[in-house]
C-alpha cells in the first residue's frame, strides 16, 4: 500500500531532547520515507538527539509552532512528496497509529485526516480542560461559519502534499492547526477525523500548562477563525 508513496513526517521541536528519539523510533520506517525535525531555538540537545535517531534536522529561528511547520514545508519543495504528516515531538502522540491517518487518504481518497484526541483514548491528565474547551469553542464556530464538524485541534494530522500547498499556510504561531482546518473546510476538501490515542507528554508544556501560553493560544486561535471568516 505504501511502497510507491513518498510520505514525510514533520515534527516541530523546542527543547525535546528527552522525548524526540522516542518519537522518531516509534514512527514505522516501512511506511514513512523521511522524518524532518524542525528545531525551533532549542537550548538543550534536541538537535544532536534527533540527528542521532535518524531524522533530517532543520532550524527555524522565528519562535513559533507555525513557523517551524512552514520551514518543514519549504524543505519539501521538489522532493516529490505525496503525503505530509504532522505530529508533536513530546511523545504525547502515538506515532505507531500513523496508518490510521494515512489509510483513509490512500484507500478512500480523503484529502485531509485529523487525529482527534477527544474521540480517542486519553491518558488521565494528558489533555487539560483549557485545551478541551478551546477545541469545543473552535469547533462550534467552524461548524457555524463553514458547516464542517471538528472535535479537536490536535497536532497529529495527515494531508495530501498538493492540497497542503493549495492552502497557502501563513500562521507562524498557535493558529497553525486551526488555520489548516478552516482553509480545508473553505476549499471543501474531503475531510475525516479519526480517533487517536494521547498520553501525558514528556517534559513541560510550552502552551497549555502556563497562563500566558493558554491566553496567547486562545487569542490567536479566535483571531484566526474570525480573520478567515471575514476574509471570506
Amino acid at each position: 500500500m505504501y511502497a510507491n508513496l513518498n510520505i514525510i513526517v514533520i515534527i516541530p521541536a523546542f527543547n525535546e531532547e528527552l522525548s524526540i528519539a522516542k518519537v522518531i523510533s516509534a514512527i514505522p520506517d516501512k511506511i514513512v520515507s523521511k522524518v524532518i525535525v524542525v528545531n525551533n531555538n532549542s537550548i538543550d540537545r534536541t538537535v544532536e538527539v534527533a540527528s542521532a535517531a535518524g531524522a533530517t534536522v532543520l532550524s527555524e529561528s522565528f519562535q513559533g509552532y507555525g513557523a517551524s511547520c512552514l520551514k518543514g514545508i519549504e524543505y519539501l519543495k521538489d522532493k516529490g512528496c505525496d503525503i505530509v504528516v504532522f505530529m508533536d515531538g513530546d511523545y504525547s502522540d502515538f506515532p505507531e497509529e500513523i496508518s490510521m491517518l494515512l489509510n483513509p487518504i490512500i484507500e478512500q481518497g480523503f484529502d485531509f485526516v485529523l487525529g482527534s484526541r477527544t474521540l480517542g483514548n486519553r491518558e488521565k491528565g494528558s489533555l487539560p480542560i483549557q485545551s478541551r474547551i478551546g477545541s469545543v469553542v473552535a469547533g462550534k464556530l467552524i461548524k457555524l461559519f463553514w458547516n464542517v464538524n471538528y472535535t479537536d485541534l490536535g497536532p497529529f494530522r495527515a494531508i495530501k502534499y498538493e492540497k497542503l500547498i493549495e492552502l497557502n499556510m501563513q500562521d507562524k504561531w498557535y493558529g497553525w492547526t486551526v488555520e489548516m482546518q478552516i482553509k480545508a473546510a473553505k476549499r471543501k476538501y474531503k475531510i475525516l477525523e479519526v480517533p487517536v490515542s494521547y498520553r501525558n507528554r514528556i517534559g513541560k508544556s510550552k502552551v497549555t500548562r502556563t497562563l500566558k501560553g493558554t491566553f496567547m493560544a486562545s487569542y490567536i486561535i479566535l483571531k484566526t477563525i474570525f480573520f478567515e471568516y471575514f476574509r471570506a
